[in-house]
């Protein structure tokens, strides 16, 4: 595996969307479900949605020795990590957490639905793209610095981002996604190899 694909099982691939039935590989705090829930039932548009999600993740943001085992912070040499933690029933969002070593990164990316992402421990550095030229490459938009406690939420069609530790310890998010991704595998729509335009 490449620095940008997740490890094995336990957890699913990110890169494998046909991945079905993930195994959940740790715990959800029952107020965070139930926040989330209230917000998601308001049946607003999705970037409504993913902001108050994101206020509802923001007040209820877990250590994560409440939603992982220790087994699983030290994250794999062979890739980023994504640790399925709850999916609703009804299939209108899941929750997990993503383990990342020093380096590690995604590739550019979008989503099938609205996207929270909370820090909770370490930094990621997220870069945001937009497309240019008749969408024939991308232009970055944004460069943003998440430090532990910093929570953002997004959307399409503006959510094109490649998101990497950059810090020299093991960083641990939490996500929050308007969509099942334990019958989707993860919640990339597509992977972008565009070029990146100054």
């Amino acid at each position: 595996m490449s620095p940008t694909s997740t490890a094995s099982a336990p957890t699913r691939r990110q890169a494998d969307p046909a991945a079905i039935a993930a195994e959940v590989t740790g715990t959800c705090p029952d107020r965070l479900v139930r926040a989330v829930r209230v917000e998601v039932r308001r049946g607003l548009g999705w970037q409504d949605t993913a902001d108050s999600v994101a206020a509802a993740l923001r007040a209820n943001l877990p250590d994560p020795a409440a939603i992982l085992p220790v087994s699983l912070w030290r994250g794999d040499p062979a890739g980023y990590q994504s640790h399925l933690l709850y999916a609703e029933p009804d299939g209108s969002f899941s929750i997990s957490a993503m383990v990342w070593m020093p380096g590690q990164q995604t590739m550019i990316h979008d989503h099938v639905a609205w996207c929270v992402t909370g820090v909770l421990q370490g930094r990621e550095y997220e870069e945001v793209f937009a497309l240019t030229d008749d969408a024939r490459a991308l232009r970055l938009a944004a460069r943003n610095v998440n430090p532990a406690g910093a929570v953002s939420g997004f959307a399409p069609p503006g959510d094109i981002h490649r998101v990497r530790n950059t810090g020299d310890t093991v960083a641990i998010s939490m996500h929050v996604y308007g969509a099942d991704i334990s019958r989707l595998g993860n919640s990339i729509r597509r992977e972008y190899t565009l070029p990146v335009r100054a």
